[in-house]
């Protein structure tokens, strides 16, 4: 465990850092905001091209049904782009999920868009890290993988969908799909500067509750009226009071109100919720809806929930465990010290958790500044992380196990 093998040195010389470089610098050109269709069908188009090279089969598989709630609360469905599939010997014994997304943070029209090369061995642009360089990894480390004789012993699908930034409300039944029967999964979200993975996640739930008043004259007969935008305040501090160990809760905006002589007959509270477990989903669940039929019956109000906790926390179980080991002796062989930490953020990696198959969720580049206009790559990570990700994929394809 403690030095490569033949077979995994082979792999790891044919990574090309030049050619991945070009590729995260072409794919960061090419604006794939998660609202941006023609962005994203452009960027599904290049991955196609890209990921063409594998046995297997190859296709576009259209989103799945999401809505969202308008600020005068109306729910109306929300297009999608679509969502990349690879699948390579499924008839394997041994199974793997990789997965990544070609959704950005920044639409189209974002004022951060083009890559520069700092000259320090980094790379600013908009998804270099987030994560175009990650996909960059993938196929770098697959290719390489390919080409190894343990290749034939090991099936694997790949999916990259391009809905991850807003939540995979279009992607999450494909994910839970792919997941079945997998051994394990690596997911291509970009480590720290330092290297450092993810480890145990939380988890996040996302609601819009809508609040129906009835409208009045504020100066006539306000006492006719039912003031949606102050049920809707009482709401938010109901809610905001239920944080507790594991719970944390976030009233991000309110939506409503309207000319200062009409008493207000609609609001829309958006509010977050960060599960540590279970159990605190279960509790934040018991909150919402205590909440909400103790503000309907004070204000005489109608409150309707919609929303719900689209990422599961992700313990690090025994499983999890298994795989955060194997990843650390493959680093190791490469002169790597693999370092992990829980973290508040959630991924793709919680669904796939939540589906029972171990995943190490942070194999993409080491960079930071994500989700700002400040995003940066380190270059020289473009090759290590293939290499991590090359020899842990031909280790599980040796042991047919973790």
């Amino acid at each position: 465990m403690g030095e490569l093998t033949n077979i995994e040195r082979d792999a790891v010389a044919r990574i090309d850092a030049v050619a991945m470089l070009d590729q995260v610098t072409d794919w960061s050109a090419v604006n794939s905001g998660t609202g941006n269709s023609a962005g994203l069908a452009r960027m599904a188009a290049l991955l196609g091209d890209a990921f063409s090279v594998f046995p297997g089969d190859l296709s576009l598989v259209e989103p799945a049904p999401a809505e969202r709630v308008e600020a005068d609360g109306r729910v109306v469905p929300v297009a999608h782009g679509r969502h990349l599939r690879l699948s390579v010997r499924p008839e394997a014994s041994t199974r793997m999920l990789f997965t990544g997304h070609m959704d950005t943070v920044y639409p189209a029209d974002h004022p951060f868009q083009r890559v520069v090369d700092r000259g320090d061995g980094t790379i600013h642009g908009p998804g270099t890290a987030d994560m175009k360089g990650g996909l960059a990894v993938m196929l770098a480390a697959l290719r390489a993988v390919e080409a190894s004789p343990p290749a034939a012993r090991i099936g694997y699908d790949v999916m990259i969908n391009s809905d991850e930034e807003t939540g995979s409300l279009s992607s999450a039944p494909l994910i839970a799909a792919l997941a079945r029967g997998k051994v394990a999964a690596l997911t291509y979200e970009p480590a720290l500067p330092d290297g450092t993975l993810a480890g145990a996640r939380g988890g996040t739930g996302n609601f819009s509750i809508v609040v129906e008043g009835r409208a009045a004259h504020a100066g006539r007969n306000p006492e006719e009226g039912r003031n949606a935008l102050v049920a809707a305040a009482d709401l938010t501090l109901r809610l905001a009071a239920a944080r507790s160990v594991g719970l944390t809760v976030n009233p991000a905006r309110i939506d409503g109100g309207g000319p200062n002589n009409v008493v207000p007959d609609r609001a829309v509270l958006r509010v977050n919720f960060r599960p540590a477990d279970a159990e605190a989903i279960a509790r934040a669940r018991g909150a919402i809806d205590d909440a909400a039929d103790a503000v309907a019956r004070a204000h005489d109000v109608a409150v309707r929930i919609h929303g719900g906790f689209n990422r599961p926390p992700k313990p690090v179980d025994a499983g999890a465990e298994a795989l955060f080991a194997l990843v650390g002796e493959a680093g190791a062989a490469l002169g790597l010290t693999i370092a992990r930490r829980a973290t508040g953020g959630v991924c793709d990696g919680n669904n796939i958790a939540a589906a029972g198959v171990p995943v190490v969720d942070t194999m993409g580049v080491r960079g930071g500044a994500i989700h700002s206009p400040d995003e940066f790559m380190i270059v020289d990570s473009l090759a290590e992380r293939a290499a991590l990700s090359a020899v842990t994929v031909l280790r599980i394809a040796d042991r047919g196990r973790l």
